[in-house]
This record gives C-alpha cells, structure tokens and sequence, in this order.
C-alpha cells in the first residue's frame, strides 16, 4: 500500500534542482515519551527537536528535519543521521530535557568523519547505549561489510 503524505515535501532535487549533499540529522516529532501530560501535552519527540534546535546545531554543517514517524516507539524519542556515501545512524532512548546537547556533539562528529564512521567509544556515552542501528553506505566495502553467498554458510556444522 502506498501512502500519501502531502504534508510533506516532495523527495528529490531541491527546488533550484540541487540535491542535498550535507549529511542529515532525522527527529521523530511523534514520538511519546510519557511525560506528554507535565509538557502541555507537547510529544516528546518535538520537544527533542526544539531542544536540539535551541542546543546550537550547526544548520551550516548539515540539514535537520523533522519526520513524522521513524517506526521506534518502543524506545522513543529517536533521532538519525544520514547522508550521501555516509553510514546511517538511529539513536533511541533520548531525553528531551538531558540529550539534546549530546545530539549537537554527535553531529558535530559525524560532520567531521569523513564517511560518518563514528567508533562507540568516540560517541557522548548516551549515544553509546543508545545506538538502534548502523547501517554502511551503499558500495562500502570495508571491514564492516562482506559479500555473502547461499555458499557462504556451512548450516551443517553448530555455531
């Protein structure tokens, strides 16, 4: 099934027909994190984003956004980072009044990094625990990726 969210931008060039080469920093603004009814009914995930935003985030250095679902809401509030030739990285288990400061420090990280690779040690300590995934860039083919086959596995013998 396809949805329509028309909302939302249209993917694509930008709009002087430029497509976005800095990374991306991704804030679920649905997100719940049950502290909704003491914050004027405002959903964590938003209020992650505003702090962030309020934070200092290097707008020069990379595009924010906000998403309207990023499917984690067993471990909210969540963010990502992306972009071209870049890991991705999905982030979980932030608090709105305590991470958002942690967050502009990973970008600033992931910015520098060359492809994104950021080591778990190199990362705010939030941001080591946190981590939901990392995914290589498409075409990678360092050590964090291999080529597998259906010959690859031996299923005959115990792990």
């Amino acid at each position: 099934m396809v949805r329509d969210f028309p909302e939302a931008p249209a993917s694509g060039p930008n709009v002087d027909g430029t497509v976005e080469r800095r990374p991306t920093l991704s804030i679920c603004l649905r997100c719940r994190d049950q502290r909704e009814d003491v914050n004027n009914h405002i959903r964590g995930g938003a209020r992650l984003a505003q702090a962030i935003l309020e934070a200092g985030i290097d707008h020069a250095a990379l595009s924010v956004r906000g998403v309207h679902c990023i499917s984690q809401c067993k471990r909210p509030c969540v963010m990502a980072l992306s972009g071209p030739d870049r890991f991705t990285y999905l982030f979980g288990d932030l608090d709105p009044t305590r991470h958002a400061q942690d967050v502009v420090e990973l970008a600033r990280l992931y910015v520098q990094s060359p492809d994104g690779f950021m080591a778990r040690n190199e990362r705010p300590p939030p941001m080591r625990a946190g981590v939901l995934g990392r995914v290589p860039p498409l075409g990678f083919s360092g050590t964090a990726v291999e080529t597998i086959t259906l010959s690859s596995f031996n299923l005959k013998e115990p792990c």
